[in-house]
């Protein structure tokens, strides 16, 4: 997600009043001074199940890059070497989604696969985004009760009616605004933008390739816009529509009708005769999956069910929150399929992956709604919440009006100190897109907006196939071929192309 005119992010706070700015600060402690030229100290911090000599090191950014000598925060920053200096021939970003996701996460999951298709041609880098992972962090004082995704995700009622979404969203955006402080007010795209530019200049490169996925294709193409000279080059998998005027607010409207594209996929799985074996196949028609779902979900409305997570009942929000989870990807219709299963037994007790059963952390619900509060401003108006949630519960009866519901932005008490970043067409023509056809997070329409945007510097590579992330992780040949081409050669195909499902 991301965004820009610039006013004070923050008053210019003196050195004696950086430890009040910084109160609600929790994880690793703030810098006191900044060099003109960030340093990086590497140290070991390989994971048994990620790659061999994986690095960490904190990077010190402002809090405020108005002031850089200001107050301090932290990042998290994580790479994988290059073992042949002949071979190198640069640094490669990879860029979390999100928001809240951790970049070092990331690398100590894919680095193995990156290293394999990439060799030695760079160095394989990531970041916590300021409030995310090892990196600086705030925090809302939130109850647990509304950390859990169900409710940081305003799904309404049974009947449709929003006033306990209105009531939460009230609270949880007074909570924020009392105990967030200085950090959770910069958390935003244009600051992760800053801070990945504070990054490069510590590595000492003139210019970065880059890897984005999800909320991070954005986070990509504002920094492409922002220093066009500085990027190398540039892949965003699975993309978020760039529109200046919704920006956060498009992305989760745009998921109920990610939902239904995506639902076929999962709808054709359940009906396969293959699935009797396991036990898991739902009806014997592909058509006959999406009723059933959606009459389970009325009856968990009606009459929630206890699962094995004490205290955590089944209700039809929860189920539905389950399906937005496992549409992502195809490994996940089993466990899906299986809850389903649970539901249909009157006598089984549904088990819960812990997604959908426990809460986020406090700092982690902070993460996730500053950036998209922070970045554009939300409508207020109540009542027409209520109307497009109305509308969107026929529309899209999968997500039952949660994509368009109020949310705790319609009440933030800070005013976005940024305009958000139009993406352009003006720039070098080094990016190029990946997106698969049948996305439930970042659907097809909104990466054939950014592909629109950026024109002729970008070409967008189609997945025919549902999901979401495609890189190293469909096992599509063709579309895996044309990144690993473009990143070892810098060659791209000439036009738009198609990749099969596989």
């Amino acid at each position: 997600m991301t965004i820009r005119t610039r006013r004070a992010l923050v008053l210019a706070l003196s050195v004696s009043a950086a430890a009040t700015a910084l109160t609600a600060v929790t994880g690793p402690a703030a810098a006191t001074a900044t060099p003109s030229s960030p340093t990086l100290t590497w140290r070991p911090c390989a994971q048994p199940e990620g790659p061999a000599g994986q690095e960490c090191a904190e990077l010190p950014v402002p809090v405020d890059h108005r002031d850089p000598e200001g107050p301090q925060l932290t990042l998290a920053v994580s790479r994988l070497r290059s073992e042949n200096p002949e071979a190198r021939r640069g640094t490669l970003l990879v860029i979390p989604g999100g928001p809240g996701g951790s970049g070092v996460k990331r690398l100590t999951q894919q680095g193995k696969a990156l290293r394999r298709e990439l060799g030695d041609t760079y160095d394989i880098v990531s970041l916590d985004p300021r409030g995310a992972g090892g990196s600086t962090r705030a925090s809302c004082g939130l109850p647990a009760a509304d950390r859990h995704l169900v409710t940081l995700r305003s799904w309404p009622a049974p009947d449709g009616d929003i006033t306990e979404n209105v009531a939460r969203s009230r609270r949880t955006a007074e909570a924020c605004a009392t105990n967030g402080g200085a950090v959770l007010r910069s958390l935003t795209t244009a600051n992760e933008v800053r801070d990945i530019d504070r990054f490069r200049q510590a590595l000492g490169e003139e210019r970065l390739s880059a890897y984005g996925v999800s909320y991070g294709t954005y986070v990509g193409a504002v920094y492409a816009q922002k220093y066009p000279e500085r990027t190398d080059r540039w892949v965003l998998d699975s993309n978020d529509d760039p529109n200046p005027r919704l920006v956060a607010r498009g992305w989760l409207a745009s998921m109920a009708r990610g939902a239904e594209e995506r639902f076929p996929d999962f709808a054709a799985w359940a009906a396969d005769p293959a699935q009797e074996a396991k036990g898991l196949r739902l009806a014997e028609r592909p058509e006959d999956v999406r009723p059933l779902f959606l009459s389970l979900a009325a009856e968990l409305d009606r009459a929630p069910r206890a699962t094995t997570t004490n205290g955590v009942p089944l209700t039809g929000n929860r189920l539905r929150q389950a399906l937005q989870n496992a549409l992502y990807t195809d490994d996940s219709f089993d466990e899906l399929a299986r809850l389903i299963r649970q539901v249909m037994d009157p006598k089984a007790t549904p088990v819960l992956t812990p997604d959908v059963a426990g809460p986020m952390s406090d700092e982690e619900a902070a993460v996730v709604m500053a950036v998209v509060c922070n970045d554009v401003r939300w409508p207020a108006s109540v009542g027409a919440y209520e109307r497009a949630v109305a509308d969107s519960r026929v529309r899209y009866p999968l997500t039952a009006g949660m994509p368009v519901n109020i949310t705790p932005c319609s009440f933030w008490k800070n005013k976005p100190v940024e305009k958000p970043t139009r993406i352009t067409g003006d720039g070098p023509s080094n990016i190029l897109m990946l997106q698969h056809r049948r996305d439930p997070a970042t659907p097809y329409s909104g990466a054939l907006n950014l592909r629109a945007a950026l024109g002729d510097r970008a070409r967008l590579v189609t997945l025919e196939s549902g999901g979401h992330g495609a890189y190293l992780g469909t096992g599509n040949a063709c579309g895996d071929r044309a990144v690993t081409t473009f990143l070892l050669t810098g060659q791209r195909p000439e036009r738009d192309v198609s990749c099969p499902d596989e």
